[in-house]
């Protein structure tokens, strides 16, 4: 599903984007019972290489998103060109699974300032920082580049939860 094109639209891509976020689950409960109706977000996209490639996993996605709020989903280049098209003028709640795809996304063009961390689960070399996150060195390089960037980076898993800054999640030793 596609958004449809706004003429008359002044804002930048970057102002319609209302919640840019990393969550591991894309879209799922927390999303559109909590960030969604928080954010006042009327469209959510998902920028994954890996479910723009399994039609059934899309599909599944998308439907589990109530019928009046359109879904996006698309690799991290059609998302790129999404944005640079500037067609939208709705409220967008922005979705990557992995701090690399966004700030792959990001290199190829698609515009936010701040970044919101939901879930990104433990692995092999990853260090548990809070109940919801668990971090590598590749992450926190990431973190560092988005910094570079200019771009806020904050862990806030549910609307009510007090914002942290990424550098104070990772323990200081971060920056």
């Amino acid at each position: 599903m596609s958004v449809k094109p706004s003429p008359s639209n002044p804002q930048q891509p970057q102002d319609r984007i209302v919640l840019a976020r990393i969550d591991n689950r894309l879209i799922h409960g927390q999303v559109l019972e909590a960030w969604l109706p928080f954010v006042q977000a009327d469209c959510i996209v998902v920028a994954s290489d890996d479910v723009a490639a399994k039609p059934l996993q899309k599909k599944l996605m998308a439907a589990s998103v109530p019928r009046e709020i359109p879904v996006v989903i698309g690799s991290l280049a059609e998302i790129a060109e999404f944005f640079s098209r500037n067609e939208s003028s709705r409220r967008i709640l922005l979705l990557f699974a992995t701090p690399a795809a966004a700030l792959q996304g990001y290199r190829l063009g698609i515009p936010f300032s701040e970044l919101n961390l939901g879930n990104l689960p433990g692995g092999e070399g990853k260090r548990r920082v809070s109940c919801t996150i668990s971090l590598s060195d590749d992450d926190l390089s990431i973190f560092r580049q988005f910094a570079a960037c200019g771009v806020r980076v904050m862990a806030r898993c549910l609307p009510s939860d007090e914002a942290l800054d990424w550098q104070v999640l990772a323990g200081g030793g971060a920056s």
